[in-house]
C-alpha cells in the first residue's frame, strides 16, 4: 500500500483530486488545475473508462464479457475485442516468463480458499488437486487473427484480480493524455499507481504496522504496484494464510510480507508484484536480470533479534530513505 501525503511535492502547485469508486476500491487522479483547466472533464471521462472496464472484467457481474468467456470458451471459440485480447496476451506472456507464478486462470484457487466469500477455509489435498486440474494458462488459446479465445480444459475460468486495477489505470491514463493532460498521478485503491510527468513522490507503507511509512520513492513516467498479505488473510490453528495463492501448487505463498514493483505500465507492475510475491527474492532477481526496466522492493521476514523484517531491493529501485 502507498501513502500519497507528499505526492504533490513542495513546489507550491495546487493539485485537484477527482475520484470514484469502482472495482471495489477508490480510484483517484491528481493533477494541476492551473496547468489543465480541462482536467476535471478529462478525469471524469477517464473514470468512466474504468467503470466500463469493470463491466468487461468483473467476475462478480453475471453479464460481464469475462463471465461469458468463462461460460462458453471450453465449448466454442469466443470472439473478443482487441483491447481484451491484448490484455490476455500480456497476462499469458508474463505467466510464461515467470513459469506460472501469476496466472489469470487461478481464480478457482482463490475461491477454494474462501477469499471470494470473505471467509477463509482450508481445503483438503483432494480439493486442491481437483482445482489445479483447471488452472493452466497454457490451456488458454488465443487466435490473434480471428480475435477469439478458447479453453482446452473444462471448468477453466479467467479472473483478472491480479491485473485489473493496473489495466484500468493504464487505459484511464491514455484517456487523460488524449485530453492533453500529461502530468498526473492515478491510483487504484492505493495499491497500484501510474505517474505521468516527473518527480511524483509516493510513500511505501509498512505491511506490519499500519500507516507507518517505510520509505519514499520518486516516480517519473512509470507505474508502481504492491502485493501484500497485510489485509487479506486468515488464521487457522495458529497459522496465517494469505490470499496470494501460488498457482503452481494451490497453496498460499509464504516467506514474503510484501513486494513493490516499478515497471513501465500498470499491467506489468501489478502482474509482476504478484508473481514476485509467489516466486520469492532469488527467482525475482533472476527475472530482473533479463528485464532491466523492472525494479522491486521486498519486505521479508527475518530472525534477527529485535527486528521483524528486512528490506531488499533489486534493480535500480529509486528508494529515498526517510
Amino acid at each position: 500500500m502507498f501513502d500519497l501525503k507528499s505526492a504533490n511535492g513542495n513546489d507550491g502547485v495546487t493539485f485537484l483530486s477527482v475520484s470514484r469508486r469502482a472495482m471495489n476500491v477508490d480510484f483517484e487522479v491528481l493533477f494541476s488545475r492551473v496547468l489543465y483547466p480541462q482536467g476535471t472533464a478529462a478525469a471524469i471521462n477517464a473514470l468512466d473508462e474504468i467503470e466500463r472496464l469493470e463491466q468487461v472484467l468483473s467476475v462478480f457481474r453475471f453479464d460481464s464479457r469475462t463471465q461469458y468467456i468463462n461460460l462458453c470458451a471450453y465449448n466454442e471459440a469466443v470472439k473478443i475485442d482487441g483491447e481484451l485480447l491484448n490484455l490476455i496476451t500480456q497476462c499469458l506472456q508474463i505467466s510464461t516468463e515467470t513459469n506460472g507464478a501469476v496466472d489469470i486462470t487461478s481464480g478457482l484457487l482463490w475461491k477454494l480458499w474462501g477469499f471470494a466469500r470473505g471467509k477463509g477455509v482450508v481445503p483438503d489435498k483432494h480439493e486442491i488437486s481437483t482445482a489445479l486440474e483447471s488452472v493452466d494458462y497454457k490451456s488458454v488459446i488465443i487466435d490473434s487473427i480471428n480475435q477469439t479465445i478458447r479453453f482446452l480444459k473444462p471448468s477453466m475460468e479467467l479472473n483478472f484480480g491480479c491485473v485489473g486495477k493496473g489495466f484500468a489505470i493504464d487505459v484511464a491514463a491514455d484517456c487523460l493524455c488524449q485530453f492533453g493532460v500529461n502530468n498526473f498521478l492515478f491510483h487504484g485503491g492505493f495499491s497500484s499507481i501510474l505517474a505521468r510527468g516527473k518527480n511524483w513522490r509516493v510513500g511505501i507503507i509498512d505491511p506490519l504496522r499500519g500507516e507507518r511509512r517505510l520509505t519514499e520513492v520518486t516516480l517519473s513516467d512509470c507505474a508502481i504496484s504492491t502485493s501484500s498479505s497485510q489485509k487479506q488473510f486468515f488464521r487457522y490453528k495458529g497459522r496465517r494464510y494469505s490470499h496470494l495463492i501460488d498457482p503452481r501448487n494451490g497453496l498460499p505463498a509464504e516467506g514474503v510480507f510484501s513486494v513493490t514493483v516499478i515497471a513501465p505500465t500498470g499491467v506489468l507492475a501489478e502482474l509482476l508484484s504478484t508473481a514476485f510475491f509467489v516466486m520469492g527474492l532469488e527467482q525475482a532477481e533472476e527475472y530482473q536480470k533479463k528485464h532491466q526496466e523492472i525494479s522491486a522492493l521486498f519486505i521479508l521476514p527475518t530472525k534477527t533479534k529485535n527486528k521483524n523484517y528486512e528490506i531488499k531491493t533489486i534493480g535500480n529501485f529509486p528508494e529515498n530513505k526517510e
